[in-house]
């Protein structure tokens, strides 16, 4: 599954479930061809339980390096690194909305302006 904020993506799968982590390329992909979306974090959930896991770390950290994207092992069940991703795609998406002010604001400066014509108002009584 995957969860569109403003300008940042949370792309959860299921740490005890190899099929949903089977599927994170697609969504991915799914991702990129219909959103306008910059920020993402990758979340491998229900880490509370490591004789269930099937999607071991060190894969999944493999994945996210060559995706580039952040990754986070959580567990909303027991409150584990939960914060810390709301954290991280926080920061990601207000830098982002930071630089896009700047570029714009630059844009901003760089246009000239020019005054409206037309007939000066004169004053009255």
């Amino acid at each position: 599954r995957y969860y569109r904020g403003t300008h940042g993506v949370i792309i959860v799968y299921d740490v005890t479930n190899g099929e949903s982590f089977a599927n994170v390329k697609r969504w991915l992909q799914e991702i990129e061809q219909n959103c306008d979306v910059v920020n993402k974090v990758l979340v491998g959930n229900k880490n509370d339980f490591p004789e269930r896991k099937v999607v071991v770390t060190e894969d999944a950290q493999r994945f996210a390096r060559q995706m580039d994207i952040q990754l986070f092992e959580t567990s909303a069940k027991d409150n584990i690194n939960v914060e810390e991703m709301f954290f991280a795609i926080t920061e990601k998406v207000l830098k982002h909305k930071l630089s896009q002010n700047a570029q714009n604001a630059q844009i901003a400066n760089d246009t000239v302006k020019l005054k409206p014509h037309g007939k000066k108002k004169s004053k009255c009584c």
